[in-house]
């Protein structure tokens, strides 16, 4: 759909995703893609109320990745709303950005795990500063509070944007596309499919 009705002929409607996509390998765009993501640490974790509708997001820090690296896993108090959004409606999107404009956003499908195993190979100590210790020999923010558990997010799709030029070079780049009309080409954006992810996942299962 064209909200524009825009006839453009031979020329992109939307030439800055043209002249930015990069197309590389399986390989290099999923450990680009995680390296950015471990830099980055925190993201903004988007779950869907279901009572109402609507988007909530909350900033949450990555705790760990499976699957090299595709899939994330974040810390969870099972007693904090997002857990109900997710049991309602597990998609999720998880979105990545630094200070020089490079930004992530992951799609995918999201499940609480409460397995003991698996918290605590996954426990921190920091998490005792925000559950807190309620004095009653159970809910102390240990690995066995019963009120941690994991948030693994299994990734569909991908999209993020990293830059290919410095700082300088970008911002002569965007001055002269202003005076000419030439648009800017200063990041390499790329997106990992849902079968890309797959093959991904497989190759990963099979060096395990």
């Amino acid at each position: 759909m064209s909200f524009s009705n825009a006839n453009t002929g031979d020329k992109p409607a939307d030439p800055y995703t043209e002249k930015n996509k990069d197309e590389t390998s399986i390989k290099e765009k999923v450990e680009n893609l995680t390296e950015f993501i471990t830099a980055c640490k925190f993201g903004m974790m988007t779950t869907r109320d279901g009572s109402s509708g609507a988007l909530v997001s909350r900033c949450m820090a990555l705790a760990g990745k499976e699957n090299n690296g595709i899939d994330l896993i974040f810390h969870t108090n099972t007693e904090s709303g997002k857990t109900s959004e997710i049991d309602s409606d597990p998609h999720i999107n998880i979105s990545f950005l630094n200070s020089s404009g490079e930004w992530a956003s992951i799609s995918g499908v999201s499940s609480v795990i409460t397995d003991r195993d698996v918290v605590k190979k996954y426990y921190s100590s920091q998490l005792k500063a925000w559950l807190g210790n309620l004095r009653d020999g159970k809910h102390d923010g240990g690995p066995e509070d019963p009120r941690i558990g994991i948030i693994k997010v299994e990734t569909k799709t991908a999209t993020y944007a990293v830059v290919r030029k410095n700082a300088v070079s970008r911002g002569v780049e965007i001055a002269q596309g202003v005076v000419t009309g030439k648009t800017a080409s200063v990041n390499k954006l790329r997106e990992i499919s849902e079968q890309e992810v797959a093959t991904w996942r497989s190759s990963a299962k099979m060096v395990e």
